[in-house]
């Protein structure tokens, strides 16, 4: 099972994915956040073994959110999927 972080500020967006990647095909979301602060709290806790990014969210936006999370120890891989 690959564990998935859904990063993005519209609600929409992250349930349509979180859709997509079904326990059926091989995928566990495990954290969904609505802005890059909130990213950088959370998904540090859970784990994942990919985030998926949105770039454009309030507070923080991916590409800072990105930075921040690409300096933890052992960091996973980050996905940017916008529409940007």
């Amino acid at each position: 099972m690959i564990r998935v972080a859904l990063i993005d500020d519209q609600a929409i967006v992250r349930a349509g994915l979180a859709r997509i990647l079904s326990p059926s095909d091989g995928f566990e979301v495990v954290v969904e956040c609505g802005d890059g602060r909130e990213a950088v709290e959370e998904v540090p806790a859970v784990g994942p073994d990919v985030t998926l990014m949105d770039i454009r969210m309030p507070k923080l936006d991916g590409i800072a959110a990105t930075a921040q999370l690409r300096e933890l120890p052992d960091p996973a891989p980050i996905l940017v999927l916008t529409t940007f």
